[in-house]
């Protein structure tokens, strides 16, 4: 584990006010600019390296060390071995890096309440951006046209997108924020939720579901199921929720249509990444140890596409472990995968340890397991994996209940 930063009051109240601007300055660029998301997160990196530097922060102990190692480590052979490793190492260097959001995450947040607050404030700020998603969709003519009022937000706004490139992000950003903010909401975890929480919390339902990404709403339903699976009481409220946001399906012919077309064999999108996938297992069986290499997908599948396939060349396959087995081959997957395993059974070893009237931190744990595995789930049907802004939000998530477990520990 960390350990907490000790000193004279003066430096210690100093440190505390800039970990906290930091940890704001990473909550709003997680919302609203990639760039001010990176920086404040190499901040915060540098004030953990200063830390360990120091003698203030020991490495010894910290969770998930062995699975983030395995995984760093085939991901740089696969690169080194590639057709292309300059190319791939950088690929492979670029997601490697984003692993230290776990860790700062574990140094910046003391002790539950401070998680608490951080993902509240998260919320929030997704609230607003959903917000804006809603209002995009809202006043666009339609697929394919763009409102030049908005200026760059009014282009390809027929899907909420916010600020991101694009709407599948937005949608695995909101879906990773609802389901670790959903235990909150209920009475049993709070005194009084707040009329402003469960306000937010909508809004956010109503721009994810407005971002039509059909494999994003699968993984929440998988996330919710997983939360009910879960949670003691409470299980009413959870319902009554996502059955609000079904509402939402229903009222908006746009929603449910794209939500009927799941299940439509003919659908053409369906089509297309069964094809896509049929080439992606062919390469994956060509390179079955160590795959083409981060990366690799974008060089290889031309090669391997189906000439029924409306495209014949693809950055990534619209799944996550058929993408890390292509790339980094069956040792990648182990790899990959170890650290989801070892992951959910430290969080379900800490959820069985609190106890009961700690209502907070249950809801914290049980909300980061839901979170991760609507997020495994989507990426079923997306790359969500290769998506930095999803993967940031990813690992603040899996660090909320190590930060739990050390709070507990220190009691």
């Amino acid at each position: 584990m960390v350990r907490p930063l000790v000193g004279p009051q003066r430096p210690l109240v100093a440190g505390d006010r800039l970990r906290a601007i930091l940890l704001g300055a990473f909550a709003v660029g997680l919302a609203f600019s990639i760039t001010l998301a990176e920086t404040a997160l190499a901040a915060l990196a540098l004030r953990l390296a200063w830390g360990v530097v120091a003698g203030r922060a020991r490495l010894d102990g910290w969770p998930l060390a062995r699975p983030f190692a395995a995984w760093i480590v085939v991901s740089l052979a696969a690169a080194g071995l590639s057709a292309d490793p300059l190319q791939s190492l950088f690929v492979a260097a670029k997601g490697v890096l984003l692993i230290v959001t776990f860790y700062v995450m574990l140094d910046a947040l003391p002790d539950a309440v401070a998680a608490d607050r951080f993902m509240s404030g998260l919320l929030v700020l997704m609230a607003i951006v959903a917000l804006l998603g809603v209002i995009q969709v809202a006043v666009c003519p339609g697929p394919g046209a763009s409102v030049s009022a908005l200026g760059p937000l009014g282009r390809k706004c027929h899907r909420a997108r916010g600020f991101y490139s694009i709407y599948m992000t937005l949608a695995g950003v909101l879906s990773l924020t609802l389901l670790a903010t959903a235990p909150r909401l209920l009475p049993a975890a709070s005194a009084r939720p707040g009329w402003w929480r469960i306000t937010a919390w909508l809004v956010a339902g109503a721009g994810f579901a407005l971002t039509y990404v059909r494999g994003a709403w699968i993984g929440f339903l998988a996330g919710v199921a997983t939360l009910l699976a879960l949670v003691r009481r409470g299980r009413v409220v959870i319902a009554a929720g996502v059955l609000l946001l079904a509402v939402v399906v229903l009222l908006a012919p746009g929603v449910r249509h794209r939500a009927e077309s799941i299940v439509d064999p003919s659908d053409p999108t369906a089509r297309e990444r069964l094809l896509m996938w049929r080439s992606g297992l062919a390469i994956a069986r060509d390179h079955l140890l160590l795959g083409v290499g981060p990366g690799g997908v974008k060089r290889e599948y031309p090669r391997y596409a189906s000439p029924e396939a409306l495209q014949q060349r693809r950055g990534h396959l619209h799944d996550t472990p058929l993408q890390i087995l292509v790339e980094r081959g069956v040792v990648g997957l182990c790899a990959w995968l170890a650290i989801f395993v070892f992951f959910f059974a430290r969080a379900a070893a800490i959820l069985r340890r609190l106890p009961p009237e700690a209502q907070r931190e249950r809801a914290l744990v049980a909300g980061s397991i839901a979170a991760l595995a609507g997020f495994l789930v989507g990426g079923l049907t997306e790359y969500n994996f290769g998506d930095s802004e999803v993967v940031m939000v990813a690992y603040v998530v899996m660090a909320v209940p190590f930060v739990v477990a050390r709070a507990a520990d220190q009691r």
